[in-house]
């Protein structure tokens, strides 16, 4: 899925097709007007441990990296949204 491109970042969203979270972080990044690469995990095992490993244990979804850099989940980017840190991180 992807959002409108405002900058150059590369944002990376781990996601399956039946989780309510990975809906909510990926309408928070469009309204953000990123562009994002998803990867659904849903029927994909390789790809579950690919995301534990880059994670650092994390088996959860959704998980958001920008850049190579581990994010984390829902409540961490909508966390980071209120404090006021997404737009700078996303810029």
């Amino acid at each position: 899925m992807k959002g409108l491109a405002i900058g150059m970042n590369e944002i990376i969203v781990y996601t399956t097709n039946y989780c309510p979270y990975c809906v909510k972080v990926k309408q928070l990044l469009l309204k953000k007007n990123v562009e994002f690469t998803e990867v659904d995990l849903s029927n994909d095992d390789a790809g579950r441990v690919e995301l534990v490993e880059k994670s650092g244990g994390r088996k959860t979804v959704p998980q958001v990296f920008v850049n190579g850099r581990h994010i984390g989940g829902c409540d961490d980017l909508y966390a980071l949204d209120a404090k006021g840190e997404l737009d700078s991180l996303l810029a």
